[in-house]
């Protein structure tokens, strides 16, 4: 337990440094910059297209401003450069034309599924895996400034992550520890994902296929398993059916006319069945004569 709390601890650390290291830094310093950056000449573009919208009203108005849903938000681009304070929304919005553009980010959760993917085990058996993935957007400056499309780079790196990780582990505990493998599978997307602005939130494996042999051979092996545990007990229920008929005998060997009950019921067993056959117990004892000569 306390092995699995250090590995918890030293992955956010390491977290928190991918968070703060060289690349993020500068897309932090970017978005606190002013927009002083764009210069003598943007500033220029800048005022024009100003005046161009003072000079159109009311008309501009409709271009100029923008709605964000709640579970969006709006990266604004001014010639090229992301304005200070990072993604706007959700509400009301407002841009120039001409100089401004801006991307839209869904912040929802999103899932898809992973292709059946074939992986070779540790132990060279081939199996066909698929998967579900969910995951949403953290940070939306972070996912559309650092990759170009943070979709398909996910869904890509979730395949790879799994004949990774499936790569690594035997049949039988691919079969067993799923919940393992989800759970290994989701904090190495989530720790690859950090610095595009995306949290994996789950992982789950849907299905493993396996060859059709193989699923013959494995039911063969569950099949004689079986049959061997069969075997045990009824061997099990053979000896202790022949102790009890053991004492059964000694207890009629002290009252001979036990066993004269014991005919008697044997009869009337048969004859509750309703056979034509009718059977006569005949005593043990009037065969003794015949026996000694």
């Amino acid at each position: 337990m306390d092995t699995d709390n250090e590995e918890v601890a030293m992955k956010e650390s390491r977290r928190r440094e991918r968070q703060t290291g060289p690349m993020n830094l500068h897309d932090l310093e970017a978005l606190e910059n002013s927009d002083s950056d764009i210069g003598l000449c943007g500033w220029l573009l800048v005022s024009l297209s100003i005046l161009l919208m003072l000079v159109t009203l009311p008309v501009s108005v409709w271009m100029c401003i923008k709605i964000v849903k709640e579970y969006e938000r709006a990266i604004i681009f001014r010639l090229g450069r992301i304005l200070r304070g990072g993604a706007k929304g959700p509400g009301l919005f407002f841009i120039l034309p001409c100089t401004d553009s801006f991307i839209n980010v869904d912040m929802r959760t999103i899932t898809f599924d992973i292709p059946p993917q074939e992986v070779l085990t540790k132990d060279s058996v081939t199996v066909s895996v698929d998967g579900v993935v969910y995951y949403r957007v953290q940070n939306a400056t972070l996912a559309v400034a650092n990759i170009t499309n943070a979709d398909a780079a996910t869904r890509l790196l979730a395949q790879t992550t799994l004949r990774n990780v499936l790569g690594t582990k035997n049949l039988a505990e691919i079969l067993s520890d799923r919940e393992e493998i989800a759970h290994s599978m989701q904090s190495t997307l989530d720790d690859a994902t950090d610095d595009w602005g995306i949290k994996v939130e789950r992982v789950e494996i849907k299905d493993v296929k396996l060859p059709l042999q193989l699923q013959r051979a494995m039911a063969a092996e569950a099949e004689a398993s079986r049959e061997a545990r069969a075997k045990v007990i009824a061997a099990e229920g053979e000896m202790n059916a022949s102790r009890a008929l053991k004492e059964a005998s000694l207890v009629i060997a002290e009252s001979p006319s036990a066993l004269q009950l014991r005919y008697l019921q044997t009869l009337n067993t048969i004859a509750a069945e309703k056979n034509s056959t009718i059977i006569f117990p005949l005593p043990l004892e009037m065969m003794q004569g015949f026996i000694k000569h």
